[in-house]
């Protein structure tokens, strides 16, 4: 995999237009978060997951199996989160048996092979729309009875997910857990975003790597969206956010260093499938922190980070960069306002709000690694 994105598409809540009884199901037309009406039997029996970590909410919503609609997925999930595709293989061992998919970007999508699966429904991430229409894998798919939707929870994550969420749940017949999770979401940014209303504290300039070392380039990093947003609501200023016009973009190490971030948080994971032995910071479930805190600060030596105020002042993190893509978001926005804004966070903690979200929606067991920093040894 890599990091090719497409920024894409409005956000629509999901609406139920019209109801019509069929061999036991219904028949509703659901609005996706691409505007689109689409017309699909509910609740759904055989599902395609057009990015494997669509299991991030697929496994909330049904704990107990998550994979029992599941006829195919894209191949994603291992690669690009081996440590959690690891936890739930061991529980489910049946998902390593599920016919796998290339990408709709990438031109590798069968749409063969998929229609011979005979899906109810096929779920893609918004980011594959444009693709997806050039190559018009939706009228093939349509011409053999198969409906598509789009979900989003990295282009525009605080305007498409909760509608994504709802639209997974309306799919799965399960719109009373969606909810569920989703007020329990929203009440898990508020104990964030209330207190920054309140308080109104002056906002450190931060700066957010995007997969740093990942590749010898820099920098990526985030608009006003995603990581760039988590920023904003957790009582930063974003130094990307009037420099990189979409979701995701690139900082040259000369705007880094002018800014001057009293802030630099770089998103990591484990990603060996895809540069082994890379220099990105290999957080993650379980992962181990002193060799994390070690390849962070690895990075602070290079040369868009010289002399800037947060290294100088050791308030250099990194975070779990799946954050990004999941509804898991609220996690992410928590510990950053920590490394904000301790003085007004001193009694949140975000590690138990994750450990919350495991016992409470999802089948694995929580363990920790997500986040470092090096000021944790001050």
């Amino acid at each position: 995999m890599n990091f090719h994105k497409l920024a894409a598409g409005a956000a629509a809540i999901v609406a139920v237009l019209s109801t019509t009884l069929v061999a036991g199901a219904e028949t509703v037309t659901v609005t996706d978060v691409a505007g689109r009406e689409v017309e699909v039997d509910v609740p759904v029996d055989r599902v395609i997951l057009g990015e494997g970590r669509q299991v991030y909410l697929v496994a909330a919503l049904d704990p107990d199996d998550p994979f029992k609609r599941v006829v195919g997925w894209r191949d994603d999930f291992k690669s690009a989160d081996p440590d959690n595709y690891a936890f739930y293989l061991e529980k489910f061992p049946q998902m390593e048996e599920l016919p796998t998919f290339g990408g709709f970007k990438d031109g590798t999508f069968d749409v063969e092979q998929a229609v011979s699966l005979e899906p109810d429904v096929v779920i893609m991430n918004i980011e594959s729309r444009q693709a997806t229409e050039d190559a018009r894998y939706i009228e093939k798919l349509a011409a053999a009875g198969v409906p598509l939707v789009y979900v989003d929870f990295r282009e525009h994550p605080f305007t498409n997910t909760e509608p994504s969420m709802r639209l997974f749940g309306k799919l799965f017949g399960e719109e009373e857990r969606a909810e569920e999770f989703i007020a329990w979401r929203a009440a898990e940014i508020r104990r964030v975003t209330d207190v920054i209303e309140k308080a109104n504290p002056q906002r450190p300039a931060v700066f957010v790597e995007r997969a740093g070392g990942y590749s010898d380039d820099c920098c990526m990093s985030f608009g006003d969206d995603n990581f760039g947003k988590f920023v904003e609501m957790a009582g930063g200023t974003n130094i990307a956010k009037d420099i990189i016009p979409g979701t995701f973009g690139t900082v040259n190490p000369e705007q880094i260093i002018a800014s001057d971030p009293d802030q630099i948080i770089v998103t990591g994971g484990w990603w060996e499938a895809y540069v082994p032995g890379g220099a990105w910071v290999g957080v993650g479930p379980g992962r181990d922190q002193a060799e994390a805190l070690r390849k962070l600060e690895e990075l602070t030596e290079r040369p868009a980070f010289t002399g800037v105020t947060a290294v100088e002042n050791g308030q250099v993190h990194a975070i779990w960069h799946q954050f990004y893509n999941s509804p898991y978001q609220f996690v992410a926005i928590q510990q950053m306002a920590k490394w904000l804004h301790p003085e007004l966070f001193a009694d949140l903690d975000p590690e138990a709000t994750f450990e919350e979200l495991h016992e409470r929606f999802l089948p694995v067991a929580y363990k920790p690694g997500h986040w470092v920093s090096l000021s944790d040894g001050e």
